[in-house]
């Protein structure tokens, strides 16, 4: 860090191509053509109002080397996004994804010229089945949101089937993901939220005095947004099933859980997973995902489809359960996402995936314990794959969450989630991960407590960082309304 602030590298992007433009020069070489020349487009189909760069092929290569480096990436730093489980993952499963016999099947080709890829997602749903204690899965969703909605769509199947068509209702507790309620309402469903007591946990006589005969189902996330396990959650069930209701578990958290706890155990009745979060495969930048769900037996017949089934000749099959709800996505699903978890499954084994969980939350408490003096922690408990803290009592000295998480990227790390869960004021959600070294969560603790040090002596410092990023603090409202995409000459 220097004296300024600024750390000695991102201290600028490199001159738009545009700018370092002489006219001649050129990143390529073609051959002379050795075939008859196509004639052009009609006239006013062509335009010549369109300038490209004139640059040499060393000036192009380090130009966009250094934009990719300009990236933050998994790969590269530490990336402690709550609720995102953003950890580095074996880049083995990566290649055998590229595998000929894997990346160049189609997904229109005959079963029978495909048996060793359907069997593959056969022996997936069993290793997830497994997992959760729930006898069975569909791995058509392809995200998790997207899982969330097969299994709104899923309880309303079942409901209505039952002839319990005035269940209108989900209950969601307040520490739920926030996609909860959104694909609760695209599954046409009202949402009623269910507040959370002073533990953190749902507030039982809330969610008695919330259930009744209008009522579908609840979805918990497990565990939730606060990173702490559900201690009530035989009770939560119970309530909901007395009630006549089912119990969805989102179980994009399982990071925490994995080998630890049959879900079906706990209640559950439906449940998704997020195979691009807990099972090897990167989900920054909006892609790629999986968001497999998972049901009891009773409820199988509802089903997205397909899912993969084995004839009685003991070949494998793409079909369609009973009273399926139909196709949510194209084919069988993501199959790179899967085979990537079918690969993180087969290679750690079911004590190495325990151990996953158990490293998780282990860093996760270790990081707990070191912040809890540095900012507030909301909830004095063990936590599971994450903990959230509090940078209320830094609003004294006018500094929000969101300037230390700017001020963060001037130290070198990505920042965390902020302001979520809402039930937390100025929140910051941490997920360290079972694949970060202690020397990186130490150095990520001395880098916050730097920070909130600087809040008290320099606050100016933080209210306008960064300040060594390619890029100043933007008005992110007016970025995503009216982004700035093109080009333009400087001023003369």
């Amino acid at each position: 860090m220097g004296s300024d602030g600024i750390p000695p590298a991102r201290r600028g992007l490199p001159a738009l191509l545009m700018d370092r433009s002489v006219p001649g020069r050129h990143a390529s070489t073609l051959p002379v053509c050795d075939v008859p020349l196509s004639p052009l487009p009609p006239a006013d189909l062509l335009r010549d109002d369109l300038p490209l760069p004139e640059v040499s092929e060393g000036e192009l290569v380090r130009y966009f080397l250094h934009l990719s480096q300009l990236n933050y990436a998994v790969d590269t730093t530490f990336y402690p996004l709550g609720s995102c489980t953003m950890k580095y993952n074996p880049k083995w499963h990566d290649e055998v994804a590229g595998w000929p016999g894997f990346a160049q099947v189609h997904p229109l080709q005959p079963e029978a010229t495909v048996q060793g890829t359907l069997r593959l997602l056969h022996e997936l749903q069993q290793f997830l089945s497994t997992l959760t204690g729930l006898p069975a899965a569909s791995l058509a969703p392809l995200a998790g949101a997207h899982g969330e909605l097969a299994g709104m769509l899923i309880i309303k199947a079942y409901q209505r089937a039952h002839g319990q068509d005035q269940r209108d209702t989900i209950l969601v507790p307040d520490t739920a993901h926030g996609t909860n309620p959104a694909s609760a309402a695209m599954g046409g469903f009202k949402v009623v939220t269910v507040p959370s007591d002073a533990q953190g946990n749902v507030d039982l006589g809330a969610l008695k005095d919330a259930m009744n005969e209008r009522v579908a189902g609840l979805m918990l996330t497990l565990p939730n947004t606060l990173g702490l396990f559900e201690p009530n959650v035989l009770e939560v069930s119970r309530i909901i099933h007395e009630g006549g209701a089912l119990f969805y578990g989102d179980g994009a958290n399982f990071n925490a859980l994995l080998g630890q706890v049959h879900v079906a155990d706990l209640g559950v009745d439906v449940l998704h997973l997020n195979l691009h979060k807990t099972f090897s495969t990167p989900h920054g930048g909006g892609g790629p995902g999986a968001g497999p769900v998972l049901v009891r037996e009773p409820i199988a017949r509802y089903l997205p489809a397909p899912i993969v089934q084995v004839a009685e000749d003991g070949t494998f099959q793409l079909v369609t359960p009973e009273s399926s709800i139909g196709r949510i996505g194209g084919f069988a699903g993501n199959f790179g996402v899967l085979l990537r978890a079918y690969c993180y499954i087969r290679s750690l084994g079911a004590a190495g995936l325990r151990e996953v969980s158990e490293q998780a939350v282990l860093s996760a408490n270790y990081l707990r314990v070191l912040l809890k003096d540095v900012l507030s922690l909301p909830y004095e408990r063990t936590c599971m794959h994450e903990a959230v803290f509090s940078a209320a009592l830094l609003k004294a000295y006018d500094v929000r969450a969101h300037d230390i998480a700017k001020r963060l990227i001037d130290y070198g790390f990505h920042p965390p989630i902020t302001y979520f869960p809402l039930i937390v004021p100025e929140a910051l959600m941490i997920e360290p991960t079972e694949t970060e070294s202690k020397e990186t969560l130490d150095a990520f603790t001395a880098a916050l407590s730097s920070i909130v040090r600087e809040a008290r002596e320099q606050p100016q410092w933080l209210r306008s960082a960064p300040h060594g990023a390619p890029v100043a603090r933007l008005d992110e409202a007016r970025a995503a309304r009216q982004p700035d995409l093109r080009w333009r000459p400087a001023a003369p």
